[in-house]
């Protein structure tokens, strides 16, 4: 099996980078691990009086020296300890009824908050966190109305918190505070409409979009490489761990959200990298599932009617509504397991919680050492933590990631530094990198797998010489984890008069594969400043021979180019013209749409020539506003592979700004047999 280079587009911004006589500098660092540890006696007792001799502490299997040791106590009295000003006006702050909506507790000052290592000793620091992209205006609702109910009943003295939403983008509502009316004060700002899980943008939105897209063309568009995944809403909580990385002390986030299912737009490599960053910064993720206790009903709830079909009689469609909340968890409770947290799930009560943030995080030793593995290799260091006192039992996580670096390496030093990214677990992810792929059919046993990779190109810098390099290295993995195919290219980029800021790098390749489940991971490395990035997402390959309806991938477009370097086995080069995937599907209003796929073994009807009718169909919520005319196929377009070919062109504004869902109306005549695969769409 072998990758085959199908396209490469490239505009690149010139610039002169200044070349300054430096000194030499001669540094050293050492990297201190911190590792928060829980000691319980046979009771469940926190057993305190514990000294840094009484620890043992092995790395790999290697032991470590404690260089650093304390005991930390949370509760009021540690925080009111040797501060009787304080003291004196606590029980009546403390005890006393929150203040109405809107009215600011003046007769009760909070005291100010030093942010100091000495100060921050004894605090709790929470952070709620509300994944406003993912919940419904009701779950932003039940949110809110359990977070506030934390902040009247159990807030005390020694909590400091804060509160954040992430949407397209992260917004700190308050910074930790121990004003209880500054937290009430933050929430109250949430309201109902907050929700966006299903946002339909308008001609206004767009409008100010496009304002501030003028102003800031970088920042849109990075957002539209997340538009449609989860990565926008785990680089949050990445940046927020790496923000908090500096306070040792144990550190929780109770994170509100509607679920996060996966798609095959979702890159595994952030999300391995958005734990480890938590774990390195002692933070624990406590995720709460907003939707409550959920009931799953055969026929559908009153939200939505029964899709029919034997589905409903065998079963099928209720195992299928199962494993999609199932899959919408996953991820929370993943999050949860990684960081030492606790997900929430299937509760309409939120108070459990909480009550469990302030029982993990209320009395722990806080150990440091510096590692005797000096390799920055990236790999997984196994941490164990034991107690030379019997019958304790240790509670601390079991290791971490280290870090990798780049520096002023030779051409070996930087292939080794690119294969060690594509094997590590936690890869670099500082420069955006989108992958796609999709699946057509050559033989029953073979499949065309074609492999886009883009990248903004605003993140990618031009050297010195106008001129930028780009390496890429993927691979192609089985279910066992062997590698079946792999692409190794080095792409020079000339010099462009214009900007990048508003264009894609876009590299094209494919791969030939049976049917079954892989796994593609790709890694970039920019050459000007060494940004690397790195994207893993699964490859599914389906088994068509069963289906009603062999439909190929859909593969949406907006631009086409010119193929003259010969014969090639992918279905999107036809006659001396090749179709450049978009990945993020977030087109412009002035850019034509290019709709492709493929059907198989269409059955002949008999005394009839039409095969196949299909049609395209625009949704905005369950609105249909757009669809194109009915066409028919009487032919097979490939004989070799048996296909009837479909390539749909919708001019420019055919589609007003928006987000629509695009279903793509397959009937075989023959066969009586039906399909209707889905996409999302975003027009600007």
């Amino acid at each position: 099996m072998s990758w085959r280079l199908v396209a490469l587009v490239l505009l690149v911004l010139a610039a002169t980078v200044p070349v300054v006589s430096q000194q030499p500098t001669f540094r050293a660092t050492r990297d201190l691990v911190t590792i928060d540890v829980v000691v319980r006696d046979r009771q469940g007792n926190i057993v305190r009086g514990l000294t840094a001799a009484d620890f043992e502490v092995r790395e790999d299997n290697r032991p470590q020296e404690v260089e650093t040791f304390t005991f930390q106590e949370i509760s009021a009295r540690t925080v009111l300890a040797g501060n009787t000003e304080l003291l004196a006006g606590v029980e009546a702050r403390m005890t006393a009824p929150p203040p109405p909506a809107g009215v600011a507790a003046a007769d009760t000052p909070a005291p100010s908050t030093d942010f100091s290592p000495a100060a921050l000793a004894g605090r709790r620091l929470t952070m709620l966190l509300f994944d406003v992209s993912s919940m419904e205006p009701e779950d932003v609702q039940r949110a809110v109305d359990g977070a506030t109910k934390f902040i009247n009943e159990q807030m005390g003295v020694e909590d400091l918190i804060a509160v954040a939403t992430v949407g397209s983008t992260l917004d700190v509502l308050t910074d930790f505070t121990g004003d209880r009316a500054a937290v009430a004060a933050a929430l109250a700002t949430l309201a109902t409409t907050d929700g966006t899980a299903v946002p339909l943008a308008s001609a206004a939105t767009l409008a100010t979009e496009e304002a501030a897209t003028a102003a800031d063309p970088t920042a849109t568009e990075a957002t539209e490489f997340d538009t449609f995944n989860n990565d926008a809403r785990l680089r949050a909580l990445r940046l927020v761990a790496e923000a908090l990385a500096v306070i040792e002390q144990k550190k929780a986030i109770v994170y509100f959200s509607a679920g996060m299912e996966r798609s095959g737009d979702d890159n595994l490599v952030q999300l391995r990298a958005t734990t480890n960053a938590a774990v390195r910064a002692n933070l624990s993720i406590y995720p709460i599932d907003t939707r409550g206790l959920q009931a799953i009903v055969p026929g559908g709830d009153a939200r939505q009617g029964s899709r029919g079909g034997v589905g409903l009689f065998s079963g099928r469609a209720v195992a299928q509504q199962f494993d999609r909340l199932a899959a919408s968890q996953d991820s929370l409770v993943s999050l949860a397991e990684d960081t030492g947290g606790r997900a929430f799930t299937d509760s309409n009560d939120f108070s459990d919680a909480f009550q469990q943030v302030r029982r993990d995080i209320s009395a722990y030793y806080l150990l440091g050492y510096s590692s005797t593995n000096v390799t920055r290799d990236g790999r997984f260091r196994r941490v164990q933590v034991r107690v030379k006192r019997n019958g304790l039992r240790v509670d601390a996580r079991n290791g971490y990631y280290s870090d990798r670096d780049f520096a002023h390496t030779n051409q070996g030093d930087r292939e080794a530094q690119l294969r060690g990214q594509l094997d590590a677990a936690v890869s670099d992810t500082n420069l955006p990198v989108l992958v796609g792929s999709g699946w057509f059919r050559l033989t029953p046993e073979r499949y065309y797998v074609p492999i886009a990779i883009a990248v903004p190109g605003s993140a990618v810098p031009v050297g010195a010489n106008g001129m930028t390099s780009v390496d890429v290295l993927g691979q192609v993995r089985d279910e066992q984890g062997r590698g079946i195919a792999r692409i190794r290219e080095t792409l020079q980029l000339p010099a462009s008069g214009g900007t990048l800021v508003d264009k894609q790098v876009l590299y094209q390749s494919g791969v030939t594969l049976p049917p079954g489940r892989f796994t593609v991971k790709v890694v970039v490395r920019e050459n000007t400043g060494g940004m690397v990035g790195s994207f893993e997402a699964p490859v599914i390959v389906p088994e068509l021979k069963q289906a009603a309806v062999k439909v190929s991938s859909v593969v949406l477009s907006t631009q086409l180019q010119p193929w003259d370097k010969g014969r090639t086995d992918n279905p999107l080069v036809r006659d001396g013209v090749q179709l450049l995937p978009n990945l993020t599907h977030v087109v412009g209003r002035a850019q034509r749409l290019y709709f492709y796929y493929e059907v198989y073994e269409p059955a002949a009807p008999a005394g009839e020539a039409t095969l196949v009718r299909t049609s395209l169909a625009f949704y905005r919520g369950k609105v249909k506003v757009f669809e194109t005319p009915v066409v028919e196929r009487s032919q097979v377009d490939a004989i070799d592979r048996k296909a009837s070919i479909f390539q749909f062109e919708l001019p420019p504004d055919s589609l007003g700004p928006g987000l629509y869902t695009t279903q793509i109306n397959i009937v075989d005549v023959g066969a009586s047999k039906f399909a209707f695969p889905r996409l999302m769409l975003l027009v600007r």
